[in-house]
């Protein structure tokens, strides 16, 4: 790509909305400014036959063809080669349109309408007959065109891949302006080519002359992840034959998509406008369709709400034959929600079987998918559904401060149900984040880029697919070796969460302060209420006998005060039995539980409290839990349904003997009265990557240090001495 001239262009693009200042605010720029950018793309690349499409216009308007079945023959009039028709019948081009100031306005609008259906659906989108009428009363509509019309945007000499790149510099700058998220619709390019280069790794059948390939962008923006992946692959493979699907749900970058695919004669129907997930008005627009390849750079760290009751209710009723029948992550982050939508769309593999193709998916999150939620939670269950069907192939961890709308780490995943053999059953970590340098000049949040060498490493770092290997990288501005390959065993990210009880211990004591608590206690306050607030009498009546029963109980707990300290609550609540039915009291069960709670304190040396079978009861303040790393020789999938609530009985049975062993080995010697509840054991699923390439460095020694503290002491004496004298 020539640098020179697109700065050249985005210096200039950026100088002529400048000339918005005043009708405009700088963040309402992009209302003109990206129709106008799109409107001059087609102007220029049409202008070359314009004459050849009137005079054809003309001739079937003569004959009394309707304009709906003109549509093919315009559109070979304008290019006898194309696949898809664009054209314009008016009279007008960016030049004309300036011949007559003083109607420029309507000359437009009937330019924009004069284009072929496709394109005109796509300024319907941009709204910019909206924007026309501000632009002539404000008197800028002449002056912005005639910029425009000296900014050649023809093909020839702007190819596509440039195009997107001033699309995406735009929509950055507009929302940058706006203070508003520009991840939403921009991935930088060079992470692009690294998702390509990562996801057509090993991908032979790709590269076969004639071969048909899908490739699906979920959340595509502007089309950067479907423009790139197209231009990878037809850099080796000019044969291939491959067809582009997206979904975006917004207006102006499915409008920059679609003039993108347009321009390039292919399928803008395969661009679908609404929301992936589904917001009830609008919904997947590929239900049903399977893909080869599916990149996504989805928004990250951004609620669902707008979606919660489409998603929610697919989930519930549709399960695993829906898209998200593995669980539903946190409300603030959507992110494992489309890589569940793009499992969903894998085309179905068997190894032996030719017509079983499957799929394989590049996305890029960030770092809370790895690990949030707990064991049993939605994300780890969605984690624990990828990895034990093993589809989780590698996560290459990215530098920070690459995107410009956010300086956190991101991390691109790839995902396949057709695993090499080598692969199969394990999973590839590796450590990229030392691979970046820094840019010269920052653009918001980003700060580094990764080089084309870099990317190439990066690629090799995971075709090589070993264990261990190694880098020369630069740390805080020392050059060191580091291990940047690492590769793991499935089993190896889940862990059983097991809850560890220990049992209740309490002494008894009828002491005044104690008693006093009785009053704190739910159900000994509601003795002393009424719910006869119709009859005022009555009410009174039933709170004055209340007040006698409690303090009835407080002149029998007060007789058992001389005796002194209970450390086994089963003799004190016998001497309480005794006393009460002494004094013709009844302590019903919560009254009971309520003078426990009142009269009792955890005592470590007290007897252990039990239940009416004898049982220990557990202290919830003592309770606990213990995450223990799946066994060697585990068998994936783990005999365990997927949900919160669901039933464990297989799961404990297969793993007692393992959970019994852990306890005998780190948790009894310590503290020999605790016990296992099997009920609430859980499985999760986490993928620690930093910790996994963490490289501890000890701390300097104490003398080293004293003796720089030393040495920075007597400077800052000298200097005050300096200052005193």
């Amino acid at each position: 790509m020539n640098l020179q001239l697109h700065d050249q262009l985005k210096s200039h693009i950026w100088e002529i909305a400048n000339r918005l200042r005043g009708p405009y605010r700088p963040p309402q720029y992009r209302l003109v400014m990206l129709p106008i950018v799109v409107l001059r793309r087609l102007d220029c690349v049409l202008e070359p036959t314009k004459d050849a499409v009137l005079k054809q216009y003309e001739k079937l308007s003569a004959q009394g063809m309707p304009e709906n079945a003109m549509d093919k023959l315009l559109g070979k009039a304008a290019d006898p080669n194309r696949t898809h028709p664009l054209y314009n019948t008016s009279p007008f081009t960016f030049e004309k349109l300036l011949g007559d100031s003083e109607n420029i306005a309507p000359n437009l609008v009937a330019y924009i309408n004069g284009f072929s259906p496709t394109a005109r659906a796509i300024f319907e989108r941009f709204k910019f007959t909206d924007q026309i009428e501000k632009l002539d009363a404000s008197n800028r509509l002449f002056t912005i065109v005639k910029a425009m019309a000296e900014v050649d945007l023809h093909p020839d000499r702007i190819d596509n891949l440039q195009m997107g790149y001033l699309f995406e510099h735009l929509v950055m700058r507009f929302n940058e302006q706006a203070n508003e998220e520009a991840g939403d619709h921009f991935t930088p390019r060079e992470v692009i080519r690294l998702m390509a280069n990562l996801v057509y790794t090993g991908e032979h059948d790709v590269y076969t002359p004639g071969i048909y390939r899908t490739i699906y962008d979920p959340a595509c923006g502007t089309g950067g992840m479907l423009s790139e992946s197209e231009k990878f692959i037809l850099d080796q493979n000019s044969q291939a034959n491959l067809a582009l699907f997206g979904q975006e749900y917004n207006d102006e970058s499915w409008a920059i998509c679609c003039s993108d695919m347009l321009i390039k004669d292919e399928d803008t129907s395969s661009i679908v406008l609404g929301d992936t997930l589904g917001d009830g008005k609008t919904r997947d627009g590929f239900e049903g369709k399977q893909f080869h390849y599916l990149l996504a750079n989805p928004p990250f760290g951004v609620e669902w709400k707008d979606q919660k009751t489409v998603v929610e209710k697919e989930h519930k009723e549709m399960g695993f034959a829906g898209r998200f029948g593995a669980g539903l992550p946190a409300i603030n982050d959507g992110s494992l929600l489309f890589l569940q939508h793009m499992i969903a769309k894998m085309h179905p593999y068997k190894e032996g079987d030719d017509d079983a193709v499957g799929s394989k998916i590049a996305i890029v999150f960030n770092g809370s998918p790895l690990f949030s939620g707990d064991a049993g939670s939605g994300p780890s269950n969605i984690r624990r559904w990828i990895i034990e069907n093993d589809w989780l192939d590698a996560i290459v961890a990215l530098p920070d401060q690459l995107f410009y709308n956010t300086g956190i780490f991101t991390y691109v995943w790839l995902v396949t149900n057709r695993k090499a053999p080598e692969r199969r059953g394990k999973v590839q970590l590796i450590d990229g984040t030392r691979f970046s340098q820094r840019m010269k000049k920052c653009l918001n949040n980003k700060r580094n880029e990764i080089t084309e060498d870099q990317i190439r490493y990066l690629t090799r770092l995971y075709g090589n697919y070993q264990d261990g290997e190694t880098a020369d990288v630069r740390i805080n501005g020392d050059t060191e070796t580091r291990v940047v390959s690492r590769i793991f065993e499935n089993r190896e990210f889940g862990f059983l969460k097991v809850t560890v009880e220990r049992p209740l211990r309490m002494n008894f004591e009828a002491t005044p302060e104690r008693i006093a608590r009785l009053d704190e206690q739910t159900a000994f306050a509601n003795l002393a209420t009424s719910k006869k607030r119709k009859n005022e009498a009555a009410a009174a009546k039933e709170i004055a006998e209340g007040q006698q029963q409690q303090e009835a109980i407080r002149t029998l707990l007060a007789s058992l005060a001389p005796k002194g300290q209970f450390i086994d609550r089963a003799v004190f609540e016998a001497e309480l039995n005794a006393a009460a039915k002494a004094a013709g009291l009844k302590l019903p069960a919560p009254i009971k539980k309520a003078i426990f709670n009142a009269l009792g304190e955890r005592d470590p040396n007290a007897e252990i409290c039990r239940d009416s079978k004898g049982r220990p009861e557990p202290d919830s303040e003592l309770r606990d839990t213990e995450n223990i790393p799946l066994p060697e020789g585990t068998q994936l999938p783990l005999p365990m349904q997927f949900g919160p609530d669901k039933p464990n009985e297989e799961l404990v049975a297969a793993f007692r003997d393992d959970i019994d062993a852990y306890m005998a080995r780190e948790v009894l010697p310590h503290v020999p009265d605790a016990w296992v509840d099997y009920s609430k054991t859980k499985v999760g699923y986490e993928i620690p990557i930093n910790r996994h390439f963490y490289v501890y460095k000890p701390p300097r020694p104490l003398e080293e240090i004293e003796q720089e503290i030393t040495e920075l002491e007597g400077e800052i004496a000298g200097l005050l001495k300096g200052l005193v004298g």
